[in-house]
């Protein structure tokens, strides 16, 4: 597999997920191993609508819908609607320099009548006096082309009375609090990571709770009878491990007991680990427990490419506490002090130095789709094209299978002892 690819999340006002967007690079071409040269067979060729093709969307975005760049020779072939995928779980996000005429305005129509969305990224050319504008659902803003002052937002909410908006790479939480009153408009960018640099104060009991069950199993040799009283005390927990064992294992165990006493401390540390992590940031935006996860799952299946192997499990826990400063809102040096971390993680996010923190900027340049970035890092450290691609399609379809084994539509009676 030779394709780099990651999904970005479209937000709402209110900080909730409604869509991702595909950005991907064709690995040949980022690595500088293609020639410019693009034939028209190349064009027609795209990593991102191979990988929809062969996973489906639900790795990729879930329950919510998936914006895919669709260039003109994929329109006129019909692309789209080969895919497999339900139309409305697809938007088609057009180049703005599209030329608007016969054949392409007649598929877009085509496109529309069977349930599709149209996007275009960027502004068309003569914008709404071009035939192809009354066919778009929404335009996808690029805000580093503007300045986020009033002007520009005034014009925006004038825009979003015709069409649907999406504010793209919009880089901290100050712009896109100022541009939270363009109405049904959605936003991408780093704003949701921002990294905290003030704590708010105490920790709320629901967390300490938490923090003390992670500490517990983060301990050398931990007692799997504490740990089972400590989850027979909070009745998600009891419901989530049992769901998860459920998964796994042929005959119905209903016992806490018996589900810690079955898994052993390496699942139960496994288990506990995710579910905790989930716990923790329940009151936060719902991609920050995504990202965390994901971020955990990726670390630790880059510990071979990186010649690190023997660390996976720590380089785990260093991707799932990567956020830990938002999670707690406090800054990462407070937040780390509250749960038991090893030298190697804490010294990579909290002093952004060490063999781990090579691994976590990696992340950060991978999960960004800064591919020129990464592609300077997977040659400083000899980085292979298919391990690293493998190694991230596999931490979404970890997560997925993470979230069916642990997820909340479920309904089990427990047995204490």
């Amino acid at each position: 597999m030779k394709t780099l690819i990651v999904a970005i999340p479209f937000f709402d006002s209110e900080m909730s997920v409604e869509a991702y967007r595909i950005n991907s690079r064709a690995g040949e071409t980022l690595l500088g191993m293609m020639d410019n040269y693009v034939t028209p067979w190349d064009a027609v060729l795209s990593p991102g609508l191979d990988l929809v093709k062969t996973l489906g969307i639900e790795p990729l975005s879930g329950v919510f819908p998936l914006y895919v760049d669709i260039n003109e020779y994929h329109l006129l072939m019909g692309i789209p609607m080969t895919l497999g995928i339900l139309p409305e779980k697809l938007v088609c996000v057009l180049p703005n320099n599209i030329k608007p005429d016969a054949p392409v305005l007649n598929k877009c129509r085509e496109l529309r009548e069977l349930g599709f969305r149209i996007a275009v990224d960027g502004f068309l050319e003569g914008h709404t006096s071009n035939p192809l504008f009354e066919l778009l659902d929404c335009v996808i803003v690029d805000t580093r082309d503007y300045d986020a002052d009033a002007k520009f937002i005034e014009t925006m909410k004038k825009m979003a009375k015709e069409k649907q908006l999406i504010l793209s790479d919009i880089p901290d939480m100050d712009s896109f609090k100022k541009l939270t009153g363009v109405k049904g408009a959605l936003y991408s960018g780093r704003f949701y990571k921002q990294p905290i640099t003030k704590g708010k104060g105490d920790i709320s009991p629901v967390k300490i709770n938490a923090i003390t069950l992670l500490n517990q199993i983060n301990e050398e040799d931990f007692e799997l009878s504490d740990i089972a009283g400590t989850i027979e005390r909070d009745p998600s927990l009891s419901i989530s491990l049992l769901k998860f064992i459920n998964s796994v294992m042929p005959q119905k165990i209903n016992s806490i007991r018996n589900a810690v006493a079955i898994l052993g401390q390496k699942e139960v540390k496994r288990w506990a680990t995710a579910a905790l992590s989930l716990k923790l940031a329940e009151d936060r935006p719902g991609e920050i427990t995504k990202v965390s996860l994901i971020r955990a799952s990726f670390a630790e299946n880059l510990a071979k490419p990186f010649n690190m192997g023997t660390y996976g499990p720590s380089l785990f826990m260093m991707g799932l506490f990567s956020l830990l400063d938002i999670i707690l809102e406090k800054p990462m040096q407070e937040a780390a002090n509250e749960i038991s971390l090893d030298e190697h993680v804490r010294e990579a996010l909290v002093e952004n130095k060490g063999d781990f923190y090579k691994v976590m900027e990696f992340i950060y340049a991978y999960e960004r789709a800064n591919w020129d970035d990464v592609a300077i890092k997977m040659v400083q450290n000899n980085l292979d094209l298919d391990e690293v691609t493998t190694a991230f399609i596999d931490s979404l379809v970890w997560y997925k299978a993470l979230l069916d084994a642990i997820g909340e539509d479920y309904e089990y009676e427990v047995e204490f002892e």
